[in-house]
């Protein structure tokens, strides 16, 4: 049944109108009053609706039962990532998001190509948050990854000392722990928090700050995997 996300409070009976992406994406797969179609806001579980009314730039559905549906994984993973340059960056927060985020935080290092300020790095936290809607729609997800403002890495690494979980950096230093090690013995729900550089790593002094900001260095493996591969790799390892 086709998926669209609709980010507004919503009751069995009540008839609304749908905002403007999910109104555009219904009329551009050319449904009809009538057709049943699935609804989810991104808060859990998804609603079962029925058309009403195409209008030339609006549709009206009613909204017809709450379905209990949890397709997330059962343990938070959340990503903060050295970003990547070009279409990179959209390809990794796709994927994230079909592989059950719970947030992505993009941030400034010193080997990060792309960089971000202002009204330009507000409109990509914007899109890159439609990429992870559009990929929740496909892949059957009702919890939409949060995806956090563009920030500066040390900066982030004081704020996130009052995550309430464990913290990785994935490291290509000396003192690492493969990930499946370390993995071994925490909580099957425990959160966790990955830090991944961008192209070309992150520097090492950044890498010492992470391990002193309390993040314990881990590896994949022998082999040196791009910044968007190593990210997925860490979390489809731990997102299950």
């Amino acid at each position: 049944m086709p998926r669209f996300h609709c980010p507004v409070p919503m009751t069995a009976g009540a008839e609304l109108e749908l905002p403007p992406a999910a109104a555009r994406h219904v009329q551009v797969l050319r449904h009809q009053p009538g057709d049943t179609i699935t609804l989810f806001n991104g808060e859990g579980g998804q609603w079962r609706a029925t058309v009403l009314r195409m209008g030339r730039s609006d549709v009206a559905v009613k909204i017809d039962a709450f379905e209990d549906v949890e397709r997330e994984p059962a343990r938070r993973v959340h990503l903060a990532l050295g970003m990547p340059a070009n279409e990179r960056m959209d390809w990794l927060v796709e994927k994230a998001a079909e592989l059950g985020v719970a947030s992505v935080q993009p941030l400034h290092t010193a080997h990060s190509v792309l960089r971000l300020s202002g009204e330009r790095a507000t409109k990509k936290q914007g899109h890159w948050r439609s990429v992870a809607v559009a990929a929740c729609e496909q892949c059957g997800g009702n919890r939409v990854p949060v995806v956090h403002p563009v920030g500066d890495l040390d900066d982030w690494l004081q704020r996130s000392a009052s995550f309430a979980g464990t913290r990785y950096v994935l490291s290509l230093a000396d003192g690492t722990q493969p990930l499946d090690e370390a993995l071994t013995g925490t909580g099957g729900a425990e959160p966790l928090l990955f830090l991944s550089g961008p192209e070309g790593g992150l520097s090492a002094g950044e890498d010492a700050r992470a391990r002193a900001a309390g993040f314990r260095p881990v590896t994949l493996g022998p082999r040196v995997l791009r910044a968007e591969t190593a990210a997925l790799t860490a979390l489809a390892r731990c997102a299950r």
